[in-house]
């Protein structure tokens, strides 16, 4: 509420409708996601995945950073992804004391999957939508993303999956996961 007028400020009504825009996202995404060739992919993992794709050979504790998560169990995260086959582990170059991360064939398997099965339910609930608010919806996103990836900056951008990359750079149209 304004203090001034009593009126809900407009960023708090737009926060509230991005939250349950989100809240939407991830029931869409959670419905059939059990249909993607590779399964369900818990959100830990997904994340976990999105950083070590961007930045391949990461370590352990730069992950840790990343996920905002404790080393013991970004450890025991890596040991179940590596069990699985999404990750491999392998001695850096620079230091014995650290172990590099980086995505198997299935990781990147799993993850192109998972942008696939996002982009489809998204691009369904977008054809219910008037092409103007598509190119209205498409703008404000692209103005929300810049300003999230400003306000995350470079330790945070990882998290965004994208590395703070234009679509254009990444060679794809859209950025689902």
């Amino acid at each position: 509420m304004s203090r001034f007028t009593g009126e809900p400020r407009q960023h708090d009504q737009v926060a509230e409708a991005a939250s349950a825009a989100s809240e939407l996202l991830e029931l869409l995404w959670g419905r059939g996601q059990e249909a993607a060739p590779s399964g369900p992919v818990p959100p830990s993992q997904l994340r976990a995945l999105l950083v070590i794709e961007e930045h391949e050979g990461v370590n352990l504790r730069t992950l840790g950073d990343a996920l905002g998560s404790r080393p013991s169990s970004v450890s025991r995260l890596c040991d179940r992804m590596e069990a699985m086959g999404l990750v491999s582990r392998s001695p850096s170059a620079t230091s014995r004391r650290e172990v590099e991360l980086r995505l198997s064939r299935r990781g990147h398997t799993v993850l192109n999957e998972q942008r696939a099965f996002r982009a489809r339910e998204v691009g369904l609930v977008l054809e219910g939508m008037a092409p103007a608010d598509v190119l209205t919806l498409a703008a404000g996103l692209s103005a929300f993303r810049a300003a999230a990836l400003a306000r995350l900056g470079p330790e945070g951008v990882a998290c965004a999956g994208a590395g703070g990359r234009t679509d254009a750079e990444r060679g794809d149209v859209a950025d689902s996961a």
